[in-house]
């Protein structure tokens, strides 16, 4: 009861800038539980598509691939389906390899959404906390000068003491929004690394599987 006292306390004390700081701190909690959700169920779903799609690649079954990457609603799979469908027209390597590029850029949007406005509020809430403590000092000083000499000090000591509150909080939410920007950066960094992977162990299959052919087609001529 203590601890609350004292954070309603704290809050109260801070002024009126403690309000907008509070609405950015919702604001970023709100992304921040977003991103994580969605990342995370986003690189599930990969993971488990990529576990059905990498016994097909490595046994050397692409038409199982492209039937399977079809019909399967995961990021993964649609890239796959890119390369695996231009096939059919591609010339070498190269061209199945901007296919899955195409695909990369169509999902990459969606993976870094929202993610950069986090390290926007955390700059607005540490503003904010110094904009409330100046204004806090301008008003404290204008209060002063109005009081005898004996109350100055003591007015001023505590107009200070209220003023750095803002900063105080500020800072207490733009730190925390900073680190979570980082977090999920580097979570969608690791889902990127993923499909970058896929798609250069599906390019490898697909080399793999032509020289196969390309063996068997100068053995039967042989």
């Amino acid at each position: 009861m203590e601890v609350y006292n004292a954070i309603v306390r704290f809050f109260q004390e801070g002024g009126l800038f403690m309000y907008p700081i509070m609405v950015v701190l919702a604001f970023g909690l709100a992304i921040a539980i977003e991103r994580y959700t969605y990342l995370s169920l986003f690189r599930t779903r990969n993971q488990l598509a990529w576990k059905k799609i990498m016994p097909m690649l490595q046994a050397g079954n692409l038409s199982e691939v492209r039937s399977y990457a079809e019909n399967s609603k995961s990021a993964i799979s649609r890239i796959l389906a890119y390369g695996l469908t231009r096939m059919t027209s591609a010339r070498d390597r190269d061209d199945i390899e901007l296919a899955m590029e195409e695909g990369m850029l169509e999902v990459m949007p969606r993976l870094e959404k929202r993610t950069h406005y986090l390290a926007t509020l955390a700059n607005i809430a540490t503003l904010l906390g110094l904009l409330g403590t100046i204004i806090g000092l301008i008003q404290a000083f204008t209060a002063i000068s109005n009081v005898s000499a004996a109350d100055k000090a003591e007015l001023l000591s505590a107009s200070i003491s209220v003023a750095m509150n803002t900063t105080a909080f500020g800072l207490m939410v733009g730190i925390p929004l900073l680190l979570i920007h980082s977090l999920l950066q580097s979570k969608t960094a690791q889902v990127v690394d993923s499909l970058e992977m896929a798609a250069v162990k599906m390019l490898n299959s697909i080399n793999r599987v032509e020289n196969l052919s390309g063996e068997s087609a100068r053995e039967a001529a042989a």
